[in-house]
């Protein structure tokens, strides 16, 4: 186990975001802001020192995408907090450190997804995975009424099966949005409504919604348009690229 610890190429990239993250929540929580004053901004401190360490370890690519991420967060959490009232913060804002956030999770989730020993065992680890994501959104349904959080998985689903390519991907930031969301819901940093809204009674959500971890397609989606429309003459090159290897591994799957 240790020596495979030790060949993991990006550790120094996603690990120490786990603990981030749970710091993170502890320092925003409602227990410890009965104890400390502002306490949102320690959180909002360490984040910030955070995005900082891995924006410097990322590559050119990485790094834009990150930067996009703040912009594509920013309006996400107003339009679906503020706006539309998915989800409320414990201070009825948008904290500064969300939207940091966001792009730390999408940088480390990226780079666990580039692991050789990940991709090495890419199709093993994605059978295992897949019907966990399952059976977890099912147990939500069955004992928390969670039909809004099992939506969201049966859409997952669906995503998975249209974007093979990046279905490791987003299946690995499914299970690390199930972290963010248990560990800050535990430590009352946000929290999630009874019914989708707050509106709509007949779908009824826990609290976190079991299968939230989908949303974060629209995030990519948003992140690769922003990165396609400032670097155009590099996305014409990889698409190229990407339509060549299609048709060089073409014959291979004829039978």
């Amino acid at each position: 186990m240790y020596k495979n610890i030790k060949r993991l190429k990006y550790k120094h990239i996603y690990l120490p975001v786990f603990v981030v993250l749970w710091l993170s929540f502890f320092l925003d929580s409602t227990t410890l802001a009965k104890q400390i004053t502002y306490n949102q901004w320690l959180t909002n401190t360490l984040v910030f020192i955070s995005y900082i360490w891995i924006y410097s370890r990322v590559s050119k690519v990485i790094k834009q995408l990150m930067l996009f991420g703040l912009l594509v967060a920013i309006f996400g959490e107003v339009l679906f907090s503020l706006v539309l009232g998915m989800y409320t913060y414990r201070l009825d804002n948008v904290p500064i450190y969300v939207p940091f956030g966001h792009s730390i999770v999408y940088a480390s989730i990226y780079y666990i997804a580039r692991e050789p020993l990940v991709l090495k065992h890419k199709q093993r680890i994605y059978n295992v995975l897949f019907p966990i994501m399952i059976i977890y959104s099912s147990l939500w349904l069955l004992l928390a009424k969670d039909l809004f959080g099992f939506i969201c998985m049966i859409v997952t689903m669906w995503l998975l099966h249209r974007q093979p390519s990046s279905k490791l991907f987003f299946l690995l930031m499914f299970f690390m949005v199930i972290y963010l969301e248990l560990v800050g819901t535990y430590y009352q940093c946000w929290v999630w409504p009874e019914i989708w809204f707050d509106k709509l009674s007949w779908i009824p959500s826990a609290n976190p919604p079991s299968g939230i971890g989908g949303f974060y397609f629209a995030f990519d989606v948003g992140c690769l348009w922003l990165y396609k429309h400032y670097n155009i003459k590099r996305w014409q090159r990889f698409r190229a690229i990407q339509r060549v290897r299609k048709t060089m591994v073409q014959p291979t799957n004829i039978q």
